[in-house]
């Protein structure tokens, strides 16, 4: 570090109140806290569903390794199921965005230039309304 960023750190650290360290310890705990409760809320699953333009093409099982191949508006996403995880391999999107987010195996990957979803779920659904515009 510089001479002179550290002259800025403690000019920074001289101007910090104890209602700015509460809240960033505040700050810290709530964004822990949702990592914990993540478990809670993306519960790990058994079922792959794969979804283009909207529509479900396929409902995989995360226990059966395999390489699928899906259409898209501007060309092929491959997605691949291995170790009860998936990624997408390769895809023809510009900015390959759903390939670095790499393995997955709760959530989902969306590739929004293809408009392809991989979602890792029960494969339970509620039957009930999702949403309810006006």
């Amino acid at each position: 570090m510089h001479r002179k960023d550290r002259g800025l750190i403690k000019e920074l650290l001289k101007q910090t109140t104890p209602y700015d360290w509460l809240l960033l310890f505040f700050l810290i705990i709530v964004s822990l806290s949702g990592l914990i409760s993540m478990k809670k809320f993306l519960p790990s699953g058994s079922l792959v569903t794969i979804e283009v333009e909207g529509r479900e093409v396929y409902k995989l099982s995360l226990f059966q390794d395999r390489t699928v191949e899906i259409k898209g508006p501007i060309g092929t996403t491959v997605v691949e199921i291995k170790g009860q995880r998936v990624r997408i391999v390769e895809s023809p999107c510009p900015n390959k965005i759903c390939i670095k987010q790499g393995w997955i195996s709760r959530g989902a990957i969306v590739c929004l230039p293809n408009r392809v979803v991989v979602t890792v779920g029960s494969g339970e659904t509620t039957g009930g309304i999702d949403a309810i515009t006006r």
